[in-house]
């Protein structure tokens, strides 16, 4: 099964979400107005559309997530690799590479995870 698309901000909606599910949606909503400024209208629009989408099940009142910070992550990254290095690992690596200065620990690091695969 493909993971739903999660948009920006319904990814940081998520965030919060993650961090305290199961949760009423009345006090998932009073989080999201003090951490995303959303009204309580907004907050149920979001519930209700991710929803609808497979992200997240609102049962009783109480929301929990169907879908994985890492597999949302997992979706996202999938998604950049297609569209913007046509599939290609050693490309999205090397443009990585050349924006971020990477320590001796995380040369380590990712050599120690290809090795793994």
């Amino acid at each position: 099964m493909d993971t739903p698309k999660i948009f920006e901000s319904e990814y940081r909606f998520c965030l919060i979400l993650w961090e305290n599910e199961p949760i009423k949606s009345t006090e998932l909503a009073s989080l999201c107005k003090e951490r995303l400024d959303w009204s309580k209208t907004t907050t149920y629009t979001v519930i209700k559309r991710l929803s609808e989408r497979g992200v997240v099940k609102n049962e009783n009142t109480i929301v929990t997530s169907l879908i994985s910070k890492e597999q949302a992550q997992t979706a996202e990254l999938d998604e950049l690799m297609e569209k913007k290095f046509e599939d290609s690992l050693p490309a999205f690596i090397a443009a990585f590479a050349k924006r971020q200065k990477l320590s001796d620990e995380d040369i380590a690091e990712i050599r120690r995870i290809i090795e793994k695969r």
